[in-house]
C-alpha cells in the first residue's frame, strides 16, 4: 500500500511528559487517577487528530488499571500511537511511564486503549486514511485491536 492510500503509525505518534505537582495529588501525595485518565485521553486524541487531520471525539475507553501509584515530583510520560483504523474510528494505545527524575528509576504505570471518531466540519463522522503497518509488532497490535473492536461492537449490540 502506498503512502497516498494510508498513513504510517510514525506519522501520528505522540509523547507528552509532565512533572506531577501538589495540584495533581491527594493528601498522601498520590496523583489522582482522574488526572492520569485525562492526560491519557489527551495524548490518544492528539495521535488520532494527527492521523485524521480533523477533530476527534472519544467514544470508548477500555479498562485502565493502575499498577502502582504515581507520586508528586515524578515525571509522567504518555506515549500514544494508533493501533487500528476503521472507516471513521481509530484506536490509540497509550502507555504511561513514570520516572523519578532524581534517581532516574523508571516504571510502567499502565497501558490504555481508547477509541476516537473523526469529525467533519458539521460534527458528523468523517472517513480517515487507513493505517500502514510496517512491522510484525504493529501487525500483532492491529490484530489484537481488531479483536477488541469486534468485542466492543458485540457489547454495544447487547446494550441496545
Amino acid at each position: 500500500m502506498s503512502e497516498q492510500n494510508g498513513k504510517k503509525i510514525e506519522h501520528s505518534k505522540v509523547t507528552l511528559s509532565l512533572l506531577m505537582g501538589q495540584q495533581n495529588a491527594n493528601r498522601l501525595g498520590n496523583v489522582h487517577g482522574g488526572v492520569i485518565m485525562k492526560l491519557v485521553d489527551e495524548a490518544g486524541a492528539i495521535a488520532a487528530m494527527k492521523h485524521a487531520q480533523a477533530p476527534v471525539v472519544t467514544v470508548a475507553v477500555d479498562s485502565m488499571t493502575f499498577v502502582e501509584p504515581i507520586h508528586i515530583g515524578e515525571v509522567v510520560t504518555f506515549q500514544a500511537e494508533l493501533t487500528y483504523v476503521g472507516r471513521t474510528s481509530m484506536e490509540a494505545r497509550v502507555e504511561v511511564l513514570t520516572e523519578d527524575p532524581i534517581s532516574a528509576v523508571q516504571r510502567k504505570s499502565n497501558t490504555a486503549y481508547l477509541v476516537y471518531v473523526a469529525l467533519d466540519n458539521e460534527g458528523r463522522p468523517k472517513s480517515v486514511a487507513p493505517l500502514i503497518l510496517e512491522t510484525a509488532e504493529q501487525m500483532a497490535r492491529a490484530n489484537a485491536a481488531k479483536e477488541r473492536q469486534e468485542f466492543r461492537k458485540r457489547q454495544r449490540a447487547k446494550e441496545v
